[in-house]
C-alpha cells in the first residue's frame, strides 16, 4: 500500500479490498462501507446524497466503500463524515427529528471543516490548525441559540437580562434575533 491509501498492484483486487476494509476499521473504526451504508440507512440518504454532503465524488465514494481506496485524504471529509456520525446517533436517539437532520446536513456540506462542525466537547482543536473564520464561529453560535429558541424568546430572555446583565442581553439579541452581519461585527469587536 502506498502512503496515499492506495493498495499496490501486485496482489488480486479482493486481497486489495480485504487489505483496504481492515486499515479503514483502524483508522475510522469500522470498514466505510459499512459506515456509509449506516449512514445512508438511519438518515435517510442516497449514495449520491451522501458523497454530496460529505464533499467527495460519487466515484470516490464509491472507491472508499468497495475498498479500491483505503483512506480519506481530504481532512475536512473526515470531519464531515464525523459530523454526520454525530447527526445520525441523534436521529437514533430521537433528539433530532428528520427535518431539523436535513437542515443540519446542509450545513454540515456548507461547512469549512472548522471545531463548530463538533457538537461533542471531547476532542481539542490541534495548536497547528488553522484559524475558525469569524463568520463560522458566528454560525456555530447562531446555531447553537436558534436550536434552544425562537428568536422571540430570545429576545423576551434579553430583556429579561437586561437590567442586571446588560453584556449578556446585548449577547442574547446579537447571536440569538440578530443578523449574521452583526453578529460578525459584534464578534470581531469583541474577541480577545
Amino acid at each position: 500500500m502506498d502512503g496515499s491509501g492506495r493498495t499496490g498492484g501486485g496482489q488480486d483486487a479482493g486481497a486489495r479490498a480485504l487489505e483496504a476494509r481492515e486499515l479503514q476499521r483502524g483508522w475510522y473504526g469500522e470498514p466505510l462501507g459499512e459506515l456509509f451504508q449506516r449512514l445512508i440507512t438511519d438518515l435517510g440518504l442516497n449514495q449520491a446524497r451522501l458523497a454530496a454532503v460529505l464533499g467527495l465524488s460519487a466515484p470516490m465514494l464509491s472507491q472508499l466503500k468497495s475498498g479500491q481506496r483505503a483512506k480519506i485524504g481530504n481532512p475536512a471529509v473526515v470531519q464531515r463524515l464525523q459530523a454526520l456520525q454525530e447527526l445520525a446517533g441523534q436521529v437514533a436517539e430521537g433528539r433530532t427529528g428528520a427535518l431539523e437532520a436535513a437542515a443540519r446536513m446542509d450545513e454540515i456540506r456548507d461547512a469549512a471543516a472548522t471545531s463548530v462542525l463538533s457538537t461533542t466537547t471531547h476532542s481539542a482543536v490541534p495548536a497547528d490548525a488553522p484559524a475558525v473564520a469569524p463568520r463560522e464561529v458566528v454560525r456555530g453560535i447562531q446555531e447553537v441559540l436558534r436550536s434552544l429558541a425562537s428568536a422571540a424568546e430570545v429576545e423576551e430572555a434579553a430583556r429579561s437580562l437586561a437590567p442586571l446583565h446588560p453584556h449578556l442581553a446585548e449577547f442574547l439579541r446579537v447571536y440569538g434575533a440578530g443578523r449574521t452581519s452583526e453578529a460578525v461585527a459584534h464578534y470581531e469587536a469583541h474577541r480577545d
